[in-house]
């Protein structure tokens, strides 16, 4: 009997947690308008603009949050005005230009069509919006072949459909490859449906694509305010620039930052400072950044050298400035307690988390230091006081910081005591996943503050959604910890990772190249691997060599082979300079990664959305790592169109197909787009060592009266001058003729120029040797390949034609004036 009474007070209870709510009426308020429910739920809709709504639901009908959104920084994306409602005798619904928006009445259901009256998204029958004790949740209807792509920096493939998913950051070193979560935290998704979601909620968020029924998909917050954003576009990039609008755009990198850089577990000395740098000049491999790990400071965090390690830090930092290195340096966002009088300052000040139980500083075991205080970057006091500390490295010459360890470290969901920690904007729950994001803030505005004018570089690896605002990233602490050789796997899926960071917002990260995890005792066995994971990793906006403890992972450690083609790959990124520097322009002004998906750019081919291991670089490159171990023969997927074999620039595939291409170990499989222009400068030590250099313009041409063009970004690169506009461009465009071609290049300079004296080289892929070439209307000196003084000489007009390469080329100076060529076959 008694087991009979629980049965049905069970079913009653599940019964009233699923009953459907009935909607009775609703409020507006300019762009908001608020639905009432029988129960005395409510659900808002704030309609941002014509393809933006915001979407509250409250069971209790407050419609209050504890916090304002770390997120969304600008929701007045349109101005909407009044928004009309029209009632119907079962449902209500609201009219955008490009969307219809429904609610059923009983049950309550929210539907959105497009203007041609096709379902994008709706509720899931009458459990559209459900709250338990647990949590609340979101049900929707699941199609058949709807796909999913997002949430960040998350492992596995790329389509999310079939897996569940939480928002937790998390210290997760080694992780495997299908692994969650790991360090960051963005709750933004994308449907092959045309829509995406923002689940503005900072508590551990779960999301379930597919995994309870084929019917429908779910996402989940288990406190706060249940807030999420439907965001309609008619592809992948509009949905992500609207994405990027709401959370802010992403900061653009210093110049340099986008060169090579060189780090390691161990990386805290001096002298060793010197020598590895000394040694990458020697051999003339390309580097701008040493960094230096988290051992360089006498204690956690008191940015002070720590002695003995460093005799002459401002010595150190200016040889290697004269010597073309920036330094970076790592921060924790912790104080260790042993002896250590930053932390009796920091303790009377308040400026620690406490802990809930005592309301006394919580302490915090971590992995250096001994037990820690955690200093509370949600108090508005901190922000000074920890910027007047960090910037006494900035004085003494480095160039930023990479802040580490910020979930904060070990505080994994095994981790129930941390949950005890009470910040000033609240308890641990709802600020865990900010945290890392409330530091890189302070980070940025304090290095602003006392920094005028001058890019900041941090790189981070635990944030949240809006972290493009302040920082970059890098995904986390990758590799094999228990057999380094056996790291393929975790270097495939690294791919697929830093695909997925870019479409939560990130476009300048990178991966740990060789893996961080993993004793190296044998470097001639781990050189394949290290070249591979080289030839994948110069092509991550930014490029960084690391390695726990003292694992040596400088490309001469692994034998003479290895070095030669991991230098060879990081000339080729150098060479690309001028082609990824413009896609970092286009990055912040529109968010839209730099390696991106084949689905992002090819959302119609089908085959395009189930490859995880290849990437557009940019929009012309496609790149194919070589992942796999004794792989010679890479099997490549090739997208809807006509690619070129970018090592031969003369190799043809038609897409729509895989191709075996050969790649030993000395190439990477790189495809460019037919009618693209990629421009490109010359291997150079150092990000800009030469200031008056040459730029090449690689034109495939079009077919006959089609034009290819693209559209060359610079500026000075190290200051805000960016956010100002002021920059130069240089569009060229190259128009096909029966019997030649028609270039034209048109400068426009907004207040900056980068050289008084450099030629413009224009290289075209062509079968035939031109009979004239005509500048201005004016037949130009022919010259021999070996003849053509590209760097030197900026004065002559000249052309000359590569036999062997099948290219013709065409030396020009750059006076910045309009220029028009005539190719005559």
């Amino acid at each position: 009997m008694v087991k009979k009474m629980i049965f049905l007070v069970m079913a009653l209870l599940c019964s009233s947690m699923f009953m459907a709510a009935e909607c009775t009426s609703y409020t507006k308020k300019g762009n908001q308008v608020i639905f009432n429910c029988k129960d005395g739920s409510k659900l808002s809709l704030t309609i941002n603009s014509n393809a933006v709504v915001k979407i509250w639901y409250d069971k209790s009908g407050k419609l209050t949050r504890s916090n304002p959104s770390f997120a969304v920084v600008n929701d007045k994306l349109e101005n909407m005005g009044e928004v009309t409602v029209n009632e119907e005798t079962s449902a209500y619904e609201i009219f955008t230009s490009k969307l219809r928006i429904r609610i059923n009445k009983n049950p309550m259901q929210l539907q959105i069509f497009d203007k041609y009256q096709k379902l994008i998204f709706s509720d899931f029958k009458d459990q559209g919006h459900v709250s338990d004790a647990k949590a609340v949740k979101a049900y929707k209807v699941l199609r058949n072949d709807e796909q999913f792509f997002g949430l960040g920096e998350k492992t596995g493939t790329l389509n999310r459909r079939g897996k569940n998913y939480k928002m937790w950051n998390s210290d997760k070193p080694c992780y495997s490859v299908t692994e969650d979560p790991i360090a960051k935290s963005i709750p933004f998704f994308m449907s092959s449906y045309r829509y995406g979601i923002f689940l503005d909620n900072t508590y551990k968020s779960e999301f379930k694509f597919g995994t309870e029924s084929q019917d429908y998909y779910s996402f989940e917050a288990p406190d706060g305010a249940f807030v999420y954003y439907f965001i309609y576009g008619k592809d992948y990039k509009e949905i992500q620039q609207q994405y990027i609008a709401l959370t802010g755009q992403p900061i653009m990198p210093p110049k340099w930052a986008l060169g090579f850089a060189q780090s390691r577990g161990l990386y805290t000395k001096e002298n060793q400072a010197l020598e590895v740098a000394a040694e990458f000049r020697k051999r003339k491999i390309p580097i701008d950044i040493i960094y230096q790990d988290i051992g360089w400071t006498q204690n956690l965090q008191d940015f002070e050298w720590r002695k003995g390690n460093y005799t002459d830090p401002k010595g150190m930092l200016k040889k290697l400035k004269a010597n073309g290195f920036k330094m970076i340096v790592s921060q924790d966002p912790v104080i260790s307690k042993k002896d250590n009088k930053q932390y009796l300052e920091a303790n009377k000040l308040g400026y620690f988390v406490k802990d809930v139980r005592t309301d006394k500083a919580y302490e915090m075991p971590w992995p250096w230091g001994g037990n820690c205080g955690v200093v509370d970057f949600t108090l508005p006091a901190v922000a000074d006081w920890w910027g007047k500390y960090q910037q006494k490295p900035l004085d003494d010459g480095i160039s930023g910081f990479w802040t580490d360890m910020g979930e904060p470290a070990w505080s994994n969901e095994e981790d129930t005591d941390r949950l005890n920690m009470k910040h000033h904007l609240g308890m641990h729950d709802e600020i865990h996943n900010v945290f890392g994001l409330t530091w890189d803030k302070v980070v940025k505005e304090q290095f602003e503050k006392r920094n005028p004018n001058k890019r900041i570089f941090q790189m981070t690896r635990s944030a949240y959604a809006g972290l493009q605002r302040y920082t970059f990233g890098w995904t986390n602490d990758s590799g094999n910890g228990n057999d380094v050789l056996d790291g393929w796997a975790q270097m495939e899926n690294q791919v697929a990772v830093g695909i997925s960071a870019g479409l939560g917002g990130i476009p300048f990260w990178t991966t740990d190249i060789s893996g961080y995890c993993g004793e190296i005792t044998d470097y001639p066995a781990m050189a394949e691997l290290y070249t591979r994971w080289m030839q994948f990793g110069v092509f991550c906006p930014l490029s960084r060599a690391h390695h726990e403890g003292d694992n040596a992972v400088e490309p001469w450690m692994f034998g003479e082979v290895a070095e030669k083609n991991t230098k060879a790959a990081i000339e080729l990124k150098y060479q690309l300079f001028p082609y990824l520097y413009t896609y970092s322009r286009k990055a912040h002004d529109t968010g839209l990664p730099i390696t991106r998906g084949l689905f992002m750019e090819y959302p119609n081919d089908t085959e395009a959305a189930k490859i995880d291991n290849q990437f557009i670089f940019g929009e012309e490159l496609l790149v194919a790592p070589v992942l796999k171990k004794g792989e010679r023969v890479k099997r490549v997927y090739l997208p809807d169109g006509e690619w070129i074999d970018f090592n031969d620039k003369k190799t043809e595939y038609l897409g729509g197909q895989t191709v075996a291409y050969k790649a030993p170990l000395n190439t990477i499989p790189i495809f460019v787009k037919k009618a693209s222009i990629i421009p490109m400068m010359p291997v150079m030590q150092y990000i800009h060592e030469k200031k008056d250099y040459p730029v090449f313009f690689h034109i495939f041409p079009n077919y006959e009266d089609e034009k290819t063009s693209f559209t060359l970004y610079e500026d000075e690169g190290e200051n805000h001058d960016y956010l100002k506009d002021i920059f130069s461009k240089t569009n060229i465009t190259c128009t096909t003729k029966a019997a030649g071609y028609d270039i034209e290049i048109t400068p426009e300079d907004k207040g900056f120029r980068q050289s008084d004296k450099r030629n413009f080289v224009l290289s075209i892929l062509t079968e035939q040797k031109p009979k004239s070439v005509l500048v201005n209307g004016k037949e130009i000196t022919f010259l021999a390949v070996d003849a053509l003084d590209i760097e030197k000489d900026t004065t002559k007009i000249q052309w000359s034609w590569d036999e062997k390469g099948s290219k013709l080329l065409i030396k020009i100076p750059d006076n910045r004036t309009k220029i028009n060529i005539n190719v005559n076959n």
